[in-house]
């Protein structure tokens, strides 16, 4: 999985705990090694883990290694961006974006 600093992964096995169970909204990021447009949109995240993390939790999903949370919420392409607040799905974005563009498509749930 690419990594992005700052960013923690999570597992089919933990999902419920750190994002369901999660007291700030969750951007999860699914992601697989493969994945061309993750590797782009890594520094992104990091930086918005370091800037919004008052707010928001960012973490990251690798699609390859935890198949039960990726079908689970439809998962088709990599990456696809998920915001969740009190356990439920609010928003899904797919694809890389620019830093300033995705900020702008979180504002609503920040």
């Amino acid at each position: 999985m690419i990594k992005a600093a700052g960013v923690a992964e999570v597992t089919d096995a933990d999902f419920e705990a750190e994002v369901i169970g999660a007291d700030l909204p969750v951007l999860v990021e699914f992601t697989a090694d493969w994945c061309g447009p993750c590797r782009q949109l890594a520094p992104v995240l990091s930086d918005i883990a370091a800037e919004e993390g008052e707010r928001l939790k960012v973490v990251q999903l690798d699609v390859d290694a935890n198949p039960g949370t990726t079908i689970a919420y439809g998962v088709m392409a990599m990456p696809t961006l998920m915001v969740f607040r009190d356990g439920e799905p609010v928003k899904s974005m797919v694809g890389a974006r620019p830093k300033r563009r995705l900020l702008a498509e979180l504002a609503d749930v920040l």
